[in-house]
């Protein structure tokens, strides 16, 4: 029999676990700690618990339900890891070092059902959404790839699916990231990318969550954007910024709107024009990026100077502008790149 996943709910079963045994409330700040600060990669590990107890911690809960399947590095010191789920798929997250900054990109499903025509993560659509304790488990699993001396400091929800098509998963594993008593990353640090679900995105600021929320535009009108991302003819543009606008106004946080910058679709010196009157006045930071291509996908990565045109309009229309930086070309960090080259892989061997 499966034993249950620990990460899935700590505080529950570890408060049922410790109460069964008449354990003191030590014991499971003790175990917490180990979780979050101690990087434990088993329970084994956790050497201020005497041993009887890390047995019975070990008998009756598992703490990892994916298999590392591939992990790559790149000379920028991005690193991305290939997860096969027990629960059945494989998922990708990853971990971005720049200057100070130690960055987590995780994923909250297997796939994606959003269909953007140049993202491999949605290439076959969505399987299921991820449990809390499998989103939670790649956080581990990452941070423990960083150097004694290294400590995280930002989470991206950025991965593989729609983050806000899976709010009821991902809600209690950014709670126990922000915890003191778990990585104690602000909200401020932790940032999530949504494609624009409206009726979500009003959910998030009614809960007060004061996340960091990224907002995936590729398109500055209705027509193109139906052609780039599918589910805009079912949630157009002004439905969510109606939406953003409202989560501003509750959260006081700057919006982000992202913008991958596709070769002769996307990047004409029109479409900046249309963006700029687009998100004219709102307090927004634009996060254009240079597209990374896909294998087996049409779509390719504007010139140089079709991306410098395309930015010196922005900041002509007062917008805030930054260019992404793509960190791991290499080892195919863009999101499903490495699920589906490792899937190419099998199909062709």
């Amino acid at each position: 029999m499966q034993l249950p996943h620990l990460l899935n709910d700590i505080d529950g079963q570890l408060a049922e676990w410790a109460a069964a045994r008449k354990l003191p409330k030590f014991r499971v700040k003790q175990i917490r700690r180990w979780l979050f600060e101690g990087r434990a990669g088993e329970f084994a590990a956790m050497s201020d618990l005497p041993q009887k107890l890390r047995e019975e911690l070990a008998e009756s809960f598992t703490l990892w339900t994916s298999t590392i399947t591939r992990h790559t590095t790149a000379d920028d010191g991005t690193e991305k890891l290939l997860l096969t789920l027990d629960g059945g798929g494989q998922i990708e997250c990853v971990l971005l070092r720049d200057k100070v900054r130690r960055t987590l990109c995780i994923s909250t499903q297997v796939g994606c059902g959003m269909g953007c025509v140049f993202c491999a993560s949605g290439l076959d659509g969505v399987d299921r959404n991820l449990t809390s304790g499998e989103i939670l488990e790649q956080v581990l699993l990452l941070q423990r790839l960083l150097d004694p001396q290294e400590r995280l400091s930002h989470i991206v929800v950025m991965g593989m699916g729609e983050p806000l098509a899976n709010l009821a998963a991902l809600l209690p594993t950014l709670d126990q990231i922000a915890r003191e008593d778990g990585l104690g990353i602000s909200h401020r640090r932790i940032t999530i990318s949504t494609v624009g679900l409206p009726k979500q995105i009003r959910k998030l600021a009614e809960l007060d969550t004061r996340y960091r929320l990224a907002i995936s535009l590729h398109a500055p009108n209705d027509e193109l954007r139906n052609q780039i991302v599918p589910v805009n003819s079912k949630m157009p543009l002004g439905e969510i910024l109606d939406a953003a606008d409202y989560y501003f106004e509750h959260s006081g946080r700057r919006l982000t709107f992202e913008y991958v910058l596709l070769s002769n679709l996307n990047d004409r010196p029109d479409h900046a024009q249309q963006l700029v009157k687009l998100l004219a006045g709102r307090t927004a930071l634009v996060n254009v990026i240079p597209y990374n291509p896909v294998a087996g996908l049409p779509y390719g990565t504007p010139s140089v100077e079709a991306q410098q045109v395309f930015r010196t309009i922005l900041e002509a229309g007062g917008l805030a502008v930054r260019f992404r930086h793509r960190k791991g070309d290499k080892i195919n960090a863009a999101c499903g790149q490495l699920r589906r080259s490792s899937s190419l892989t099998q199909i062709s061997g």
